[in-house]
């Protein structure tokens, strides 16, 4: 027998403080969320009247308090990590000071589903409620959710929309050549009145700077040292450098007045993630868009020296050695006996301690059998200014060969075969751009465009280094008419400058001069 149902009342209890008879319904604490997302004056204005707007619509509700206006202006919507003032509202949330927020529409809220929902679960979970304006829905209500889906699809849609006709204007600009460089950390240059590019006297000096020390053997460290010690700042105004800022300054075509556009692109709409472009979409290369800095037969010279220190020296016994610079004997003193490289070694023989190079075979495994001698740095450097000198001595025998040979090095310039390149690219870019917009296939066109611009590289490099033998040679030539006597110490940019190799023997050293001379000491 089921006993009889007893119902027990159970009243609702006063809140603490409310000491009188009459019960008394808390305010609700309203705050109101606004965005804009462009620094424009027009955006601007919006921003202001939607503060003032909902300041006052949250005041004249006697049943709601103030709980504050949080506002981001000049901030997309695409994500939060940026949203400062959305942030900051949201832990007000969690912390309990605020029941309801006011927005004005889904898209000011968010235009990515999943934040959207996140956020809203997250302030439903704490009871907080967000009241859309324009769409009428209150996250509250049981049709709430539901709604909130349906409209953050809509709005994440129209914010992809968005991106992809910015997108398309981007590749009409690329096409039409119209080149867009941010310059407040672009060492060099700076935009004029009309938004073109024009040279920062003082920082291209510096560009000049970086581009001669390296041609001469300074490493990209002993580059970025000699900056810092001088007090230069970058591009950003820091004082530190980096090898990997160097090494971009080097490699950039916009130094030579050209432009690569669509170094990277945008993978994700909704992170603005972006990447390097590994010819998944298309580039476009802008000869002469403005004024260079650096002649382009050296910026040709750096690129084949940048690719040659990358590969190092394979030594004889097939080893790969990284490039050094750190001395001007460094990677040019060879072995007589077993072809491997000299190395420096600070030597400490009996309790005296020495600088010295070695082969490598005998301060390694190579493979190699080699019982070279042992050379006291002191020694190289009195040999090599011993070998200067004997050329200095025979200045009246040796100039004129050296001018032969100035005037019978081969320079023929790769214009005409460059223009029949260019003639060449032109018109498979045309047919690219029609492939592309009648949504065909243009892979095989694309290929060819890499194998001519690969071919259009490898002419202006030869062509480079024609030229920077022929300044080598030239460069010779005026120390040697400039010397009015023998040298008396040893000078190490005088040995970067001139010489080339010095092999080292038993009983004598070999140094072969860049002119092509050869001194045997």
């Amino acid at each position: 027998m089921i006993p009889n149902r007893n119902v027990v009342i159970i009243p609702a209890m006063k809140r603490a403080g409310n000491n009188s008879n009459k019960d008394e319904v808390p305010k609700l604490r309203v705050a109101a969320y606004c965005r804009v997302s462009t620094d424009s004056e027009e955006q601007s204005s919006s921003y202001d009247v939607q503060i003032e707007h909902y300041t006052e619509f949250i005041k004249k509700n006697n049943e709601w308090a103030f709980a504050g206006i949080f506002a981001d202006d000049g901030i997309s919507g695409t994500n939060t990590k940026k949203r400062e003032e959305f942030n900051k509202m949201i832990d007000e949330c969690m912390a309990g000071k605020i029941d309801m927020i006011i927005t004005k529409s889904i898209s000011r809220f968010a235009r990515n589903t999943l934040d959207c929902l996140h956020y809203i679960r997250k302030l439903k979970d704490k009871n907080v409620a967000v009241y859309f304006e324009k769409e009428n829905i209150n996250t509250l209500d049981a049709k709430g959710e539901i709604m909130i889906t349906i409209m953050a699809s809509l709005a994440q849609q129209e914010s992809q929309s968005l991106s992809q006709n910015v997108k398309l204007g981007y590749q009409y600009r690329y096409q039409q050549g119209q080149v867009m460089v941010n310059c407040s950390r672009f060492l060099g240059y700076t935009k004029d009145e009309n938004k073109k590019l024009v040279i920062v006297p003082e920082e291209a000096e510096i560009i000049k700077r970086i581009y001669r020390e390296y041609l001469e053997g300074s490493s990209m460290d002993k580059i970025k040292k000699g900056l810092e010690a001088d007090g230069v700042l970058t591009g950003a105004g820091g004082k530190r450098w980096h090898t990997s800022s160097i090494r971009k300054i080097l490699s950039n075509e916009k130094y030579i007045g050209d432009a690569l556009l669509q170094k990277t692109y945008t993978v994700d709409f909704l992170t603005k993630k972006r990447v390097k472009n590994n010819g998944i979409v298309p580039q476009y290369y802008v000869e002469n868009n403005h004024e260079a800095i650096i002649p382009r037969e050296i910026y040709m010279q750096v690129q084949e020296e940048l690719v040659r220190r990358s590969r190092g020296h394979i030594s004889s016994s097939g080893k790969r050695r990284n490039f050094s610079s750190s001395h001007a004997f460094s990677q040019i003193v060879f072995c007589g006996e077993c072809g491997e490289i000299f190395r420096r070694v600070h030597w400490n023989n009996s309790g005296k301690k020495s600088i010295v190079w070695r082969c490598v075979s005998r301060l390694e495994s190579t493979g190699l059998s080699c019982n070279a001698r042992t050379v006291g740095e002191d020694i190289l450097y009195e040999k090599t200014v011993e070998a200067i000198n004997i050329l200095l001595g025979q200045n009246n025998d040796f100039l004129p060969q050296l001018k032969k040979n100035i005037e019978t090095v081969v320079f023929e310039t790769s214009n005409e075969a460059v223009e029949k390149i260019d003639k060449k690219m032109l018109e498979l870019q045309k047919e690219l751009l029609q492939k592309a917009n009648a949504k065909e296939d243009y892979n095989d066109v694309a290929g060819k465009i890499y194998r001519l611009r690969e071919e259009r590289h490898r002419a202006l490099t030869e062509e480079a280094e024609r030229k920077g033998s022929k300044q080598k040679l030239e460069e010779m030539e005026k120390f040697l008419n400039e010397q009015d006597g023998l040298l008396e110490e040893y000078d190490e940019r005088l040995v970067r400058m001139l010489i080339d190799k010095v092999t080292v023997f038993d009983d004598k050293l070999t140094v072969e001069f860049k002119s092509g001379a050869e001194i045997e000491v």
